[in-house]
């Protein structure tokens, strides 16, 4: 009996899309522009406890194309999920909350993005792939270093 409470657990609870927004500030004139739009891709992560053992993970895309100086079009995407994480030990606890949990969400946050640009008269965006660990371990390093700094002085 006492082996199963110890008995590491990692499991999703739950997928969901948390909040979409898409918006179009400069329609319909904008569409009648011919130049190539820039396209701006920004990714964030995050994570908290929700129960014991209980934590919602979310990864978050914004995508701005703009044409010139107006934007074409505008899309946010979260997409979560809630893990169920026992017995974990601490200095595994993180990583798996910052790379395996987001790696499992990642996939399904793309098909969002690619979906309503589509579904907004646009081609889709293909948001790349993401190399969440090498994320986290830059996260840790910034960490490391922003916390070894007051101690200097």
């Amino acid at each position: 009996m006492s082996d199963d409470t110890q008995t590491p657990v990692f499991q999703i609870q739950r997928l969901y899309l948390k909040d979409l927004s898409l918006e179009q500030p400069n329609s319909p004139q904008i569409l009648l522009e011919q130049t190539q739009p820039q396209v701006d891709i920004n990714l964030g992560l995050a994570a908290e406890p929700v129960a014991d053992g209980i934590y919602e993970v979310s990864v978050t895309a914004t995508v701005t194309t703009r044409v010139s100086d107006k934007t074409l079009f505008l899309v946010e995407a979260k997409q979560a999920g809630i893990f169920e994480i026992r017995n974990i030990p601490e200095d595994q606890l993180q990583p798996i909350i910052g790379i395996a949990c987001p790696q499992i969400i990642y996939p399904y946050l793309r098909a969002v993005v690619s979906d309503i640009c589509t579904r907004a008269g646009f081609p889709p965006v293909l948001l790349a792939e993401v190399n969440f660990q090498a994320m986290f371990e830059a996260q840790q390093q910034q960490a490391a270093n922003g916390a070894a700094a007051p101690a200097i002085n």
